[in-house]
């Protein structure tokens, strides 16, 4: 029984940290009066807290759905595009086909070039919550109405936020301990250089391991492929992120002058984002950011890579664990996926936050049972709600 969307509903989400995101603080770096860093390294801001932005979808019939995207700095912009704009185009819609109504709203602002950021945050947390709506009313699961899928997906551990490289070996052979195979590391806080790091992590867990380093668009093509060169005698999995967004020329010329695969893909939005790029840059692998695009356009996405043969490991950071259900509701379908991003030290803090039984363990992530995401906010979560 499909019903109306009645009502939409904007909340944000805030859980304190013991150690900032990607670790302790590196000289120069400080605090801010709003709790924001700039690592030094990456000259990016990050919260000292763990924040995203919750929508609640609520149908004249009663029936809730919940989407989540990021609220890692002015959640207040994303939360002004919802209640001002794209709320009173979602009330009085069923969710029988979400993509349709992601289409609609994309739509409405196109032509004054609202393609990204903020605005399609926006957008995916409402796509989320409407496919949560439709799989309930269907008594289903989003991966079920996507066709079906798996429901264990290989994870990888990401970050290793301790101070000192011998400190990050350990953490690292801590996870290899309970079970898990694949590892990521970040440069910016590679204090003693990729290459060092990669031979740390090497030593300490075997030729058998896979070793990412995740290089956080720092560099221009040359200074990209240097890092990588210094880091192949050490056989790294993949080089993430080598070059700065905006610079399609660098990617496409690191993609063809390194053998090591190279991963890309988390900020962008849009299939559109991967279609100008798939043509002229030899990608070994997509990831897809599900806080960004919402499940309409991973679908998408994991769908145009499939017909690349393009490999999809999605990625997962900042959140309550709403849009990390989303994601691996939804990558459980796509015919490439090799894999999940695993942000243990926001996972592992927060499960309090969820009521479901997701789960990652022993290597692998455990899909929820039950109808839409398989997931809700638990009472805890839902007292730390703030309305916005």
């Amino acid at each position: 029984m499909t019903s109306p969307v009645a009502t939409v509903e904007v909340f944000t989400l805030t859980q304190p940290r013991q150690t900032p995101y990607l670790g302790a603080l590196r000289p120069g770096e400080a605090v801010n009066p709003n709790g924001y860093i700039v690592r030094q390294r990456n000259r990016t801001v990050y919260p000292t807290f763990d924040r995203s932005v919750l929508v609640r979808l609520t149908t004249q019939a009663g029936t809730v759905g919940w989407g989540e995207t990021y609220g890692i700095v002015a959640p207040g912009a994303v939360a002004a595009i919802i209640n001002d704009l794209l709320a009173g185009f979602v009330i009085g819609r069923v969710a029988t086909d979400p993509a349709a109504i992601y289409d609609d709203l994309y739509d409405l602002m196109r032509v004054r070039g609202y393609t990204g950021g903020f605005y399609v945050d926006a957008l995916a947390a409402l796509d989320i919550a409407l496919w949560d709506i439709a799989g309930h009313e269907a008594g289903r699961s989003v991966r079920d109405l996507l066709g079906g899928g798996t429901d264990r997906i290989p994870a990888y551990v990401s970050g290793l936020p301790e101070k000192t490289m011998a400190a990050r070996a350990d953490l690292a052979r801590h996870w290899q301990d309970r079970g898990f195979s694949a590892f990521k590391f970040a440069t910016p806080v590679a204090d003693d250089g990729p290459a060092a790091e990669m031979d740390s992590l090497r030593g300490a867990l075997g030729p058998a391991a896979k070793i990412a380093a995740d290089m956080h668009w720092n560099q221009t093509a040359d200074e990209a492929l240097a890092l990588i060169a210094a880091m192949a005698p050490f056989d790294p999995w993949f080089a993430e992120a080598p070059v700065y967004t905006e610079d399609i020329a660098g990617l496409e010329a690191v993609t063809h002058r390194t053998d090591i695969p190279i991963a890309v893909g988390e900020e962008w939005r849009t299939p559109w984002d991967m279609r100008m790029r798939i043509d002229r840059c030899r990608i070994a692998i997509v990831q897809p950011e599900m806080g960004h695009k919402g499940i309409t356009n991973v679908t998408r996405i994991g769908a145009l890579a499939a017909d690349k043969g393009i490999d999809v490991i999605p990625h997962a950071t900042v959140g309550a664990g709403i849009f990390l259900a989303a994601s691996l509701q939804a990558a459980s379908t796509l015919p490439t996926l090799k894999g999940h991003e695993f942000q243990h030290s926001i996972f592992e803090p927060n499960r309090q936050l969820l009521q479901g039984n997701m789960d990652c363990r022993e290597g692998q992530y455990h899909l929820p049972d039950g109808p839409g995401l398989g997931v809700a906010p638990s009472d805890e979560a839902l007292r730390r709600l703030q309305p916005i």
